[in-house]
Formats: C-alpha cells, structure tokens, sequence
C-alpha cells in the first residue's frame, strides 16, 4: 500500500514537471481587465503597498478588496512571476496573441507594478516556470533546457543546475543554499546548485517557498500545506488546500499564500488556516 501511495505522489509530481515543460502560449481569454483568473502560476506581494499579485496563463492580476483585476488588461502568460521590490516584477512566459516576437519571451522586467515590461535577455531561449529574485541575484528554471540559471545583471547567465526538479527556493541568508522539489521527495543544496541531497524529514512536495524570516513552506501533490525553520528540521503539517496546488508564496511566519482551482489562498496563521481572497 504505501509503495503505492508513492508511486501515485511520485506520478502527481512528475505530472508537474511535464506541465512545466510543455506549456502553451495562451489565446485571447477576452474578458476584460476583471476576466477571470485560470491557471496560476506564481505569487507575489509588493512589499511597497502589500498587494497581492498571481501571475497566470491569462495575465498580471492584482487582488485586493475580494475581486482580481488583470493589469494594464494584457492577455500573456506569465508561467514564472516574482517580486524584486517596490512595483519591481520579473517574469517569464509567452507572448499573448497578436503580441508577435518569440513563443518564449526570456526575462522581462517591470518597474511600474505591471502596467509595462521591458525584455532583458534569453529572448525565444528561455521560458522560466520558476523564478526568485534574492541576494541581488535572478534565479530562475529554464522548462526549455531543465536548467536553473542565475544572472546577477538580468543580462548574462550561467547554469547553477540541470537536476530534474518541479520547483525551487533560494534561502534568505545563503545564496548558495537552495531547496528544490523532486519526484523523490524535497532536495538541498549547499554548494550553489551542483549537488543535491534528499532532504529525509520533509514529505513530497511539488512547490516550495522559503521566507525571508527563514521559514520555508510547501504543499504535497493533494494540496496539504507544510512548514519548517529549516529543510532538515521538522516538517509541520498545517492546513489543505482545497484542490490541487498550483503556487505557493511564503511572506512571513505567520503569513502564506497559496493557489488552487484558480483562486488565490492566505493564511494570517502560519498555514493553520486559508481563506479566499476571492468573493465568489
């Protein structure tokens, strides 16, 4: 029974990576700026006003007051979003339609919350589904090549990994200290991204998120929330998501957000609880 229970984990996780590398470049979802959000892809919160953004297969959402609205109303696939600051995002993905240029759009870069964006670099060579910006540091996974790459100008880039993972955190003391997720089980690495080991006390998880404050969350394939002071410390587990993850942030100890069934999550308890940021 449990070699069953792993294998369908394992199944659930190696689903995510396939999704990862095989996504498509998003039609016109129509709709307007309030159209609704559906595939979620990344998390990320302002630290200038606290807003709330998701990155998705059909835009930049901005989530406040129980309602998303789609910023500047650009239809693009953002399949890796995140926060480098004050109205400061960086993300990746595809070009909506009638947008023209590559199918990937490499690194991309905005300094007004969203309303506009600027390409820096791997044009049509890479299309991040994981990113983070930490230690004055881009790192982001390549879905096109299974590389994690880094780049401490946003312009050139050098291969950190080629591990076959589903996500992955940088901590917030130690640039080259990073968690990843695997069909496995959850991996560290404490040389930069050249080796990893199995990380024994934590479950399976497919998305994992590490907190300024040094706390690290994750979810499982079937959308229970866990968190840990330190990946190979003990592993708490905490609320279930209501369907299957699809993002997952971690702010604070006490603060998390999570997506699933194409709504976004927060937790005010440390993942004890989550409540809708959506009225529906």
């Amino acid at each position: 029974m449990a070699v069953a229970v792993m294998l369908a984990i394992g199944l659930v996780v190696a689903a995510v990576l396939v999704l990862r590398m095989n996504d498509e470049p998003p039609a016109d979802a129509g709709g307007g700026a309030s159209a609704e959000m559906e595939h979620i892809h990344g998390i990320g919160i302002d630290p200038g006003d606290g807003s709330v953004y998701a990155g998705t297969h059909y835009g930049l959402f901005r989530i406040a007051d129980g309602s998303a609205t789609r910023v500047a109303d650009r239809v693009q696939d953002y399949m890796g979003f995140t926060v480098a600051g004050a109205g400061h995002f960086l993300a990746s993905g595809h070009p909506g339609e009638g947008q023209g240029g590559p199918s990937s759009v490499g690194l991309i870069e905005s300094t007004d919350a969203g309303e506009t964006w600027e390409t820096l670099s791997l044009s049509g060579e890479a299309d991040f589904h994981a990113l983070e910006y930490r230690h004055d540091r881009v790192y982001g996974l390549n879905s096109m090549t299974g590389q994690i790459l880094t780049s401490t100008d946003k312009l050139s880039w050098a291969e950190i990994s080629s591990a076959e993972i589903a996500d992955f955190a940088v901590s917030p003391d130690d640039p080259d200290v990073l968690v990843a997720t695997t069909q496995q089980g959850l991996t560290r690495s404490t040389d930069g991204g050249a080796t990893f080991e199995a990380v024994e006390s934590a479950p399976i998880m497919v998305f994992v998120s590490w907190a300024d404050d040094g706390t690290l969350a994750g979810v499982t394939p079937d959308g229970v929330v866990y968190t840990a002071q330190e990946p190979a410390g003990e592993w708490t587990e905490q609320a279930a998501l209501d369907g299957q993850p699809e993002a997952l942030t971690i702010d604070s100890a006490t603060q998390i957000y999570a997506a699933a069934n194409g709504t976004v999550l927060a937790s005010t308890d440390g993942g004890a609880t989550f409540r809708p940021m959506l009225d529906r």
